[in-house]
């Protein structure tokens, strides 16, 4: 079959779609001016590449040569990849929320030809079934209506306008309230939905949602409030312990059906990773366990050996759906992770008992019906920890040191056979938000571990996307075979900046500072509402009908949140006063929403929290390689309010133009020293790490 217009696209989803019958256009003046000289409607798909029902309603209805025509003759058909323009997809998810409720992906969409909805959904069946209509039903009903009603279409599609209008208008103006207040509700909300039994907040499905652990870790130290700390740990634990975490090859898959989180969404998306890894070694600061600094180098690994573009960049995601065998054409979720007993056993031998005992392996399946209605994972396994390494070591009698061996060596034969089998699509665009939360992970982890490779891997990465993506006065939103032609989005500029931030820490070399600086001002070009307060989403270059400003700490964290945070470090650092007013206006301009459902927008509050806190600053004066200990102790422990700074012959001059109360701070008798600063009020310097240490502690 010949392709259609996606075949000249860059994004890896566009590109799964090119060879369907359906007449596909890509979003943009060509396809509008087509549905205005045609006039007919637009119908809209916005989805990605690993999106499981993405794929079933492209196999149902897309493939299919006689709903193709249908849509051919009745529409002009664009399709977006929400990963490459978040704009578009906010809007329209936006509208199908407000109109039914709920939302998610694929998302379907229908559009007069000036791009106003008027009906939408998610997924459509290919045929009538249980009183809702199937997709081509719908096709016919909507064109009638087009036809037949254009004055009823125009005015559903003009009050679906003034909603979105009204919500992009919330919540603007000043907030006079009490932050401390706000900080003690989201708190409170966090704690009235937590699963005491499983963690996590809320109901199946559970989604992992880092944000909240951000929020949870900070809070516990600015209000001495153990709880917070406490629910954060029973979650992480229960995450990585369980379905939810691949226990072979490390990654964290989309959310657990059930509330146990055994039973996963198998698709793993870069944006899990890198917040993830953060919560883990925030944890591990907080605590002191191994354990969770474990959890993180093991979806680091996972990161570095299977999403790592070989010249430095992340790639975003890989499916959830894998082909059963080599030579099938079928693909199931979940066929890449999941195990038969038999199989493990004649791949295990002897240690297959201990390893079933341990792992909750069956004959029949584990899967447990809440997370399996319809028995799809019969007789299959997905790998969890179902007991203690106590109870399953006295189980098979042998000490916990053996039981922990024999665990280690029969996860490699498992991980090294499940090589063998059909991976996962992987979707290899590099998208720079997402490379942003990544190369921020790396570069704590090289703070958190004290691992000089783990800051390697980041500066790779950002060097990549400096390289490729940035032409030192805009960003691109992707690379996949080149550049994209899509500029890139205010979560872009944010993310990036706080990942130069975090390279700063991990390396100390001003030049990631100086890089921070330069994206932080230009997305204040690009996206800031001066009148009001906050950032769009997107530039005013960006072909939408309305322009929304990001609030919702979700999956992935907003653009407003990162740029507080980004503010917060700039006026810490470099003594940007303009960015905390900057910072603290957009944090106001949220103040409605923060007051009605501060929850929805945690790590909004952790940065208004950075804000508010006196500043602490730890100057190191020396060079690097003499002052190392005196800068692992200042950066020693969880310290959400403290900056680390290192005065060095390179860096003195730079920093001490931005911070004139640096300018005295030299080393002592011609050693390294540091100098601890509360609120800018400096104690005496001193030489060794254990003076550092009590400082910070008095």
């Amino acid at each position: 079959m010949s392709p259609n217009r996606l075949a000249a696209e860059k994004s890896p989803y566009l590109l799964q779609h090119a060879h369907n019958p359906v007449e596909w256009l890509p979003w943009g003046e060509e396809a509008f001016e087509l549905a205005r000289t045609q006039n007919k409607p637009i119908f809209l798909s916005i989805g990605y590449s690993t999106c499981h029902w993405c794929h079933v309603m492209e196999r149902e209805s897309f493939e299919s040569a006689e709903t193709a025509a249908l849509m051919n003759e009745l529409f002009v058909n664009i399709k977006v990849d929400r990963e490459e323009r978040p704009d578009v997809d906010r809007l329209y998810m936006t509208f199908i929320q407000s109109a039914t409720g709920s939302g998610g992906w694929p998302m379907s969409v229908f559009l007069t030809p000036e791009l106003k909805p008027f009906y939408g959904g998610t997924y459509f069946p290919p045929v009538d079934a249980y009183g809702r209509p199937g997709f081509p039903t719908l096709l016919r009903s909507i064109a009638r209506a087009w036809e037949q009603d254009p004055d009823g279409v125009a005015k559903a599609a003009q009050s679906a306008l003034q909603t979105l209008g009204n919500y992009a208008a919330l919540g603007a103006g000043e907030f006079q309230g009490s932050y401390s207040a706000i900080f003690d509700a989201c708190y409170a909300q966090l704690e009235r939905s937590f699963d005491e039994e499983w963690g996590g907040f809320g109901g199946a499905p559970k989604f992992p949602r880092p944000v909240q652990h951000d929020f949870l870790h900070a809070y516990s130290v600015l209000k001495n409030e153990e709880t917070a700390r406490q629910m954060s740990d029973q979650t992480l634990r229960m995450m990585a312990d369980r379905g939810m975490n691949d226990q072979l090859g490390g990654g964290f898959h989309r959310y657990s059906v059930d509330s146990q989180w055994i039973v996963s969404h198998f698709e793993k998306m870069l944006y899990d990773q890198a917040q993830l890894t953060i919560s883990y070694l925030e944890m591990f600061q907080m605590s002191g366990e191994r354990y969770f600094a474990d959890a993180a180098e093991k979806t680091l690994k996972y990161v570095w050996r299977d999403l790592t573009h070989l010249d430095g960049g992340f790639f975003a995601a890989e499916d959830a759906d894998s082909l059963e065998k080599p030579d099938s054409d079928h693909k199931e979720e979940g066929a890449f992770y999941v195990w038969k007993q038999s199989e493990i056993e004649a791949l295990l031998g002897d240690d297959a008992r201990l390893f079933c005992d341990f792992y909750g392996v069956k004959k029949e399946g584990n899967a447990p019906r809440e997370g399996d209605p319809h028995g799809e994972f019969y007789r299959k396994n997905i790998l969890f920890e179902a007991q203690s390494i106590q109870t399953v070591a006295k189980m098979n009698g042998v000490s916990v040191r053996e039981a922990l061996d024999s665990l280690e060596k029969s996860r490699a034969i498992l991980f090294e056979a499940r090589q063998n089998r059909p991976r996962p699509h992987r979707d290899e665009k590099i998208i720079v938000a997402w490379n942003g939360l990544m190369i921020s992970a790396f570069a704590r982890a090289a703070v958190a571990l004290d691992n000089s490779s783990y800051a390697r891997r980041a500066q790779g990465a950002a060097d990549f996307i400096f390289s490729e993506l940035w032409d030192g006065q805009n960003l691109r939103r992707h690379f996949k075979d080149g550049a994209a032609d899509v500029l890139a989005f205010c979560d872009d500029y944010a993310a990036l900046s706080r990942a130069c931030l975090d390279l700063y820490d991990a390396t100390f070399e001003v030049s990631w500072l100086q890089k921070a600086e330069t994206l932080a001002d230009r997305m204040v070009e690009l996206f800031w509402d001066d009148e009001n307060g906050g950032f769009f989403g997107s530039g005013t270059d960006a072909r939408v009908l309305v322009r929304f400003k990001e609030d919702y700490d979700g999956a992935e964290p907003s653009a407003n949140a990162l740029a507080v945070e980004v503010g917060a470090r700039l006026w810490h650092l470099l003594g940007r006063e303009e960015w905390r007013e900057r910072a603290d206006k957009t944090v106001a301009a949220f103040g409605e929403r923060l007051a009605s459902i501060p929850s929805a927008m945690p790590l909004l509050l952790r940065g208004k929290m950075l804000l508010d806190a006196p500043p602490q600053h730890v100057v190191v004066a020396g060079e690097r390689d003499e002052a190392r200990e005196l800068l692992r102790a200042a950066q020693s422990g969880f310290a959400p309010f403290r900056s680390v700074m290192l005065l060095d012959e390179k860096s003195r001059e730079f920093l001490a133009e931005k911070q004139p109360f640096l300018r005295e701070m030299k080393p002592v008798e011609g050693k390294a020293a540091a100098y601890v600063c509360q609120n800018f009020a400096c104690q005496r310097p001193v030489s060794s790490a254990a003076e550092v240490r009590a400082a910070l502690e008095g």
